[in-house]
């Protein structure tokens, strides 16, 4: 539970870094994303997974 706590944690700060870096970037990401069918944003979605479990597998072994 404490691992999954720390992530969501990560997650935030992440999230939080690209608002606060670049917003302008993400009001035109926000744009755009209608635009993109959903097959290729679910895509996206699912080889962003796939990356983020090997990831952790690498690191937690």
């Amino acid at each position: 539970m404490h691992d999954l706590i720390v992530a969501v944690g990560l997650f935030l700060v992440i999230e939080g870094l690209i608002y606060a870096i670049a917003p302008a970037s993400m009001k035109k990401m926000a744009q755009i994303l209608p635009q993109i069918p959903d097959n290729q944003l679910r895509n996206i979605g699912l080889i962003a997974v796939v990356i983020g479990v090997g990831l952790v597998w690498l690191i937690r072994g």
